[in-house]
This record gives C-alpha cells, structure tokens and sequence, in this order.
C-alpha cells in the first residue's frame, strides 16, 4: 500500500453513521450522490471543501448507529483517504473494509492531531506523521488480508477478482 499524505478534518467522539451520512438521503446508493451529502449535518461545507487524499481524524466509537454501509461509501466517495480513531464501532469497522476504506485505530494521534495538519500514513508501517508537527503515532498495521481487500477496491471486487483468477487458471489447465 502507498503512503497517504493530506489535510485533517478534525470530529469528536461517537461520530453515528446518521452524521456521516444522513438518512435522508439514503434513497439512493450512487456514491457521488452521498458523497454530496457527506457529514453534511456535522459541518455543512464539508463535501465542498474536502480535497481527494484529506483524512478524519475523530475520537472513540467513530460510525456508531445503524449498519449501513452508506457511510463509509460516502467517506471514501468524498474523497477522504483514510479515516484515523480511537476506536471504531464494530459493524462500521467491517462495513469499512468491505467497501474499500482505509480506516487506522490510533489514540494517541487521534487525541493530538488537530484540524488543518498535513499528515503521512504509511498503513503497512503502521506509522502516522504529523507533519506540522513533526510528531510520529504508531497504529496496527493492515494485515495482509484486509490490505488485499482494500486494494482491490472492498470485498465485492475481491470477490469478483478471485473468480476471474479461479476461472483463469481452469481454463489454463
């Protein structure tokens, strides 16, 4: 996995899936049309302002709530390449991975970076730079098979890729 390197955009703790995507936009599932909507009701300039490559940095329990996988599709969709917590709710977390989030559990940093700093993630590291800063946070590393998922875009084109491959070497042998 490459290295990331962009802005904050900084959120407290128990960030619900209904602030990250509000349900009333849940009639569609077109990514660019929640990506429009995206923390909409949290900050209300946030789709507009946020640059493909930022990342959130947020507290404990990010993407609390309901199951839908409408959040983190949005997030990615905005534009936002990796998201950083304290810790994440357990659904949300899987829902991430599914769809091809990155999204890197951190405390430390995430208690210390602030809105506004430029900053590097090396998610086979596992090592976070704040670069305004100067300052290094260590998070887990990605294992190999969530990398995988990941850079095949989520589990549907895993899925999809390991079929091909399958299908590939039946009809080579």
């Amino acid at each position: 996995m490459e290295k990331i390197r962009g802005r904050v955009w900084r959120f407290g703790h128990d960030v619900d899936t209904d602030v990250i995507i509000p349900a009333r936009y849940l009639n569609t599932s077109d990514p660019k049309e929640l990506a429009k909507h995206c923390m909409e009701d949290a900050r209300p300039d946030f789709a507009k302002k946020v640059r493909p490559g930022d990342i959130i940095v947020a507290g404990k329990n990010f993407g609390c709530g309901s199951s839908r996988e409408h959040a983190p599709i949005a997030i990615k969709a905005a534009g936002v390449a990796c998201v950083v917590a304290e810790s994440f709710a357990r659904i949300f977390y899987r829902n991430a991975f599914n769809t091809g989030l990155l999204i890197l559990e951190s405390p430390e940093a995430a208690r210390e970076i602030e809105e506004g700093h430029e900053v590097e993630i090396d998610p086979e590291a596992g090592i976070i730079k704040d670069l305004t800063t100067g300052k290094t946070y260590k998070c887990q590393p990605i294992p190999p098979f969530m990398r995988e998922l990941l850079k095949d875009g989520g589990l549907i084109p895993h899925i999809k890729k390991k079929y091909q491959q399958m299908r590939l070497e039946e009809e080579a042998s």
